[in-house]
């Protein structure tokens, strides 16, 4: 045993010092952690620390591999020292580069997010700012994925011809018949040309009406009434037909049209519905000088339809936005409802006449 130890007496030493070294770099990777965690949340209260957390486990994976490389050194025949240097140097790379694209991204994005909430506190548009994050962090992100295979000789010339340029076209004209490049596109048409902007309400068919809360490189999200995400690529509603309620003039028409039996009185249910809409504190007074000098009503109702069994009546409601007019609709239906019980006016439903066969035959 003496022999032993007399005989590796340094490889020994070196070991131990490596091991120590190692646990010495782990202990401070995850005081480092907690210190930016900390300081992440007293800065920047309510921001993900998941980038922290990544840095950490990268770090402590780095620490323990280069760790077992260098125990591996010490053991094995000087034919194998070079190769356990080369891979020793790899490593170190890798590590260092995925910290530093990791952190740099994180820097950027975090950036954008702070412009973005000064945006919003001088009530200005964030659109193009939230685009550009994603755009950003997404370039961050994939130049470090190419710098990350030029530590491949196998794979060192595909990244090369990327980062040169020209590989850029050529990426381009291979996907360019896929769907990812179509909602990358259709994401800079709606910023360049912005049909619709982050906040606007906006309604793509009747299942998909909501307020919009982000535009993606890939998608755009939408956020119903219900206070469910819609996820709608951007290829997609680039080729739908859409209505946005805050595009221009706020203000909104909302026809309220309610049908009546053939037996009621026409003139006094229009008279209801219009007093309705009137007395509502909702309602938009939407008359030009010329019909307030001719003592028009504000709200014009009218008769438009003679059904199978009823007439169908309605209402042009004028409201200052589209919340107002959504408002507007459901209180004046609940109390023109009331009004026609009162007033007995008749809301039918339909009727339907039964011909037994028996009946029938006995008849004949």
């Amino acid at each position: 045993m003496n022999n032993f130890f007399q005989n590796y007496k340094e490889d020994l030493i070196i070991a131990g010092l490596v091991i120590v070294a190692v646990i010495a770099l782990l202990y401070l990777t995850n005081r480092l952690h907690k210190w930016l965690v900390k300081q992440e949340n007293e800065r920047f209260p309510g921001e993900n620390s998941r980038p922290v957390f990544m840095v950490k486990r990268i770090l402590n994976i780095l620490w323990i591999v280069l760790g077992l490389i260098a125990l591996s050194a010490i053991f094995v025949n000087s034919g194998y020292q070079d190769t356990l240097i080369h891979n020793f140097k790899l490593v170190l790379y890798l590590g260092v580069l995925s910290v530093c694209t990791i952190v740099f991204a994180s820097t950027v994005n975090l950036w954008f997010k702070r412009s973005v909430q000064k945006k919003i506190s001088l009530n200005e548009d964030p659109t193009s700012i939230k685009f550009l994050r994603y755009v950003a962090v997404f370039s961050i992100y994939s130049v470090g994925l190419l710098f990350f295979l030029l530590a491949f000789p196998s794979l060192r010339g595909v990244a090369q011809t990327a980062l040169g340029g020209a590989g850029v076209i050529a990426i381009i004209a291979g996907i360019a018949s896929q769907e990812a490049l179509a909602n990358v596109v259709g994401g800079v048409f709606i910023i360049s040309f912005k049909p619709f902007r982050i906040g606007d309400r906006i309604k793509i068919s009747d299942n998909m009406v909501g307020t919009v809360t982000d535009i993606t490189m890939r998608h755009t999200v939408i956020r119903n009434f219900e206070n469910k995400m819609i996820v709608i690529p951007n290829a997609i509603i680039n080729k739908e037909k859409l209505i946005n309620y805050d595009l221009g003039e706020l203000k909104c028409c909302e026809r309220i049209e309610i049908g009546i039996s053939y037996d009621s009185n026409v003139v006094l249910a229009k008279k209801i519905m219009q007093e309705e809409c009137e007395n509502h504190p909702l309602i938009l007074d939407d008359r030009s000088a010329e019909e307030k000098k001719q003592k028009l009503p504000i709200v014009k109702t009218a008769l438009i339809s003679l059904n199978d069994s009823s007439v169908t009546i309605r209402a042009w409601a004028w409201a200052n936005n589209y919340s107002d007019s959504f408002q507007l609709r459901i209180d004046v239906l609940e109390s023109v409802k009331l009004r026609f019980e009162q007033e007995g006016i008749e809301i039918p439903f339909p009727y339907r006449t039964l011909v037994m066969k028996k009946e029938k035959e006995d008849v004949k």
